[in-house]
C-alpha cells in the first residue's frame, strides 16, 4: 500500500506515538514529526518518544472497578502500542499499572522507527499544515511550542486556554530511612506485578504534620508572572496548593492514612507520605501525590521534614510547566477534526482530556479515524458505552453549552458512561460496586462489537 498518502503526525508523545501505530497497522504510511532534541522543553529530559515527564504511573490497572483500568483492557484489544509497551515495563505498584520510565520510553521508540511505514523528521513545526500534506494529526500536548499555539489560536479564533501542570520529585531508595519507612500498600492491596507490599510509606503524627504544613506554607515558591492568573487542574495541584485550601488537605489527599498500619507502633498514624517505584531496578522512588511548584532549596528542606526522608537524595527535584488546551468541543468534531481546517486532527492532551492513558487513548481513536479516512471508509466511533468512546464523547461532545466557560480537562471515569438499562442490584458500597462491574462488562461487549467493523480497514 506504499501508494497511498502518508498521514503526518506532529509531536512524538503518547498521544502521537499511539496514533503513528495505529495508522501503520492498516498499511498507511506516516511522517512523525518530532522537535526534540532541535528544540527542548522545560519539561522532557530525553530525545525519546512517549517521554513520561510527570508520574512513572498509568494508574488503576483493575478493569472490573476503575474507569481507568477499563480503558487500559480496551486499548490492548485495540492493539495499543502504548500498552503493550507498558505491560513490558511495569514496575510494583500495588493495584496501579507503573512503569519503568526509561524502558518503556525506549521501547516505544524502537519500535516506530522500526516499522518501514513510519518515518521519524527530527524539526520543529512552527506554523499549521500546509493543506498540501493532506491529512494532520496535531499531538503537540500540554507543551505545545508558543509558536505553533499561537498558529493554532490563529485558525480556532479561540483564546488559549491553559493550566500549570507539576512535577513530583523523585528520590534514591538508598537515601530513605528503613528504621521509619515501610513498604506497605493500601489495605495490602495486590495489583500488576506487585506483592501487596509495593510503596514505601513514611509516617507522621500530629505535631509532624502541623509542622510540616507550617514550612510547605511558608516555602519559597517559583513565582511565574504572566502566567499566574492560570488555574491549576484540580488532578494535579501541588502540594503547596492543597495545604493553602486548608490544614486537613493533605490529610484527607495525597497523605491520608487509610489503609496503613506503622509496624514500629502497630497503628495508624496521622498522616502518611508514600513513595512509588519508579525505576526496573528499584532504585528510585517518587513521591505520590507530591507536586510542587517550591523553589528546589526549600524543596529539598521541607521534603527532608518527612520521617524516613530525613537524608533524602534526589535524582530529580519537582517543577512546574504549562499545560494549554482547546476549546473542544466547539472547535472539533466527533471524529476529532477541526470544524474550519477537516484536514487537521488534534490528538492527546491538546483536546481537554487528562492522563497519560487518556492522552494516548484519543491518539488511538485519532489514528484510527484518519487511517480510516484515507482508505475511503467512514470513521466508526466507538459507542459511548465504552471507555473510549465516553472519553472522546466528554472531549468532542459532552457538555450542553458546547463547552463555553465549563469545559475543563477530565480523567476517564464512570460519570463519563451512560446509566445502566437495569439496576445492577445491591446496596450500599457493594451497590456501587456492582453498578461498575456491569459497566465496565457492557463495555468490553460494546467494545468487540466496535472493533469487528474498525478492524475493516487494515483489509481494505
Amino acid at each position: 500500500m506504499t501508494h497511498v498518502k502518508p498521514i503526518h503526525i506532529i509531536g512524538g508523545g503518547l498521544a502521537g506515538s499511539e496514533a503513528a501505530w495505529q495508522i501503520s497497522r492498516a498499511g498507511v504510511p506516516v511522517i512523525l514529526h518530532e522537535m526534540r532534541p532541535v528544540r527542548k522543553t522545560d519539561a522532557h529530559q530525553t530525545d525519546g518518544l512517549a517521554e513520561l515527564v510527570c508520574s512513572n504511573s498509568f494508574r488503576s490497572d483493575d478493569w472490573e472497578f476503575n474507569a481507568v483500568g477499563l480503558i487500559h483492557a480496551e486499548m490492548r484489544r485495540a492493539g495499543s502500542l502504548i500498552m503493550a509497551c507498558a505491560d513490558a515495563h511495569k514496575v510494583p505498584a500495588g493495584s496501579a499499572l507503573a512503569v519503568d520510565r526509561d524502558g518503556f520510553s525506549a521501547a516505544v521508540t524502537q519500535a516506530l522507527t522500526q516499522e518501514p511505514l513510519i518515518t521519524l523528521v527530527r524539526e520543529e513545526v512552527t506554523e499549521l499544515p500546509p493543506e498540501s500534506w493532506g491529512s494532520t494529526i496535531i499531538a503537540t500536548g500540554p507543551l505545545t511550542s508558543d509558536l505553533l499555539a499561537q498558529a493554532v489560536q490563529s485558525v480556532t479564533g479561540e483564546d488559549e486556554l491553559a493550566f500549570f501542570d507539576a512535577i513530583a520529585p523523585i528520590v534514591h531508595r538508598e537515601s530513605i530511612n528503613f528504621d521509619i519507612a515501610w513498604f506497605q500498600s493500601r489495605w495490602d492491596k495486590v495489583g500488576p506485578e506487585g506483592d501487596g507490599a509495593d510503596y514505601i510509606n513514611c509516617p507522621m503524627n500530629k505535631e509532624e504534620y502541623e509542622a510540616f504544613i507550617n514550612a510547605l506554607l511558608a516555602g519559597e515558591k517559583t513565582s511565574f508572572k504572566e502566567w499566574e492568573n492560570t488555574p491549576y487542574f484540580e488532578g494535579c495541584l501541588p502540594i503547596e496548593v492543597m495545604a493553602e485550601r486548608g490544614r486537613e488537605t493533605l490529610r484527607f489527599g495525597p497523605m491520608k492514612p487509610v489503609g496503613l498500619i506503622d509496624p514500629r507502633t502497630g497503628k495508624r498514624p496521622w498522616a502518611v507520605v508514600q513513595l512509588r517505584q519508579d525505576n526496573a531496578l528499584g532504585t528510585l522512588f517518587n513521591m505520590v501525590g507530591f507536586q510542587t511548584k517550591l523553589k528546589h532549596g526549600a524543596q529539598t528542606e521541607v521534603i527532608r521534614m518527612i520521617p524516613g526522608l530525613e537524608q533524602a537524595q534526589f535524582a530529580r527535584l519537582g517543577g512546574i510547566h504549562r499545560n494549554t488546551f482547546l476549546n473542544s468541543p466547539k472547535l472539533l468534531d466527533a471524529s476529532l477534526r477541526l470544524k474550519s481546517r477537516p484536514d487537521i486532527r488534534f490528538a492527546g492532551q491538546i483536546t481537554g482530556c487528562e492522563g497519560y492513558v487518556e492522552s494516548a487513548a484519543i491518539g488511538l481513536l485519532a489514528g484510527r479515524f484518519a487511517r480510516a479516512e484515507r482508505l475511503g471508509i467512514e470513521p466508526h466511533l466507538p459507542p459511548i458505552t465504552t471507555a473510549l468512546g465516553a472519553l472522546l464523547n466528554h472531549v468532542t461532545g459532552g457538555h450542553v453549552d458546547g463547552g463555553k466557560g465549563s469545559f475543563q480537562p477530565m480523567n476517564v471515569n464512570f460519570g463519563l458512561f451512560p446509566e445502566l438499562s437495569e439496576d445492577a442490584g445491591g446496596k450500599g458500597k457493594e451497590r456501587g460496586r456492582l453498578r461498575k462491574k456491569a459497566l465496565a462488562v457492557r463495555a468490553l461487549s460494546d467494545l468487540e462489537a466496535w472493533l469487528g467493523p474498525s478492524e475493516k480497514e487494515q483489509a481494505a
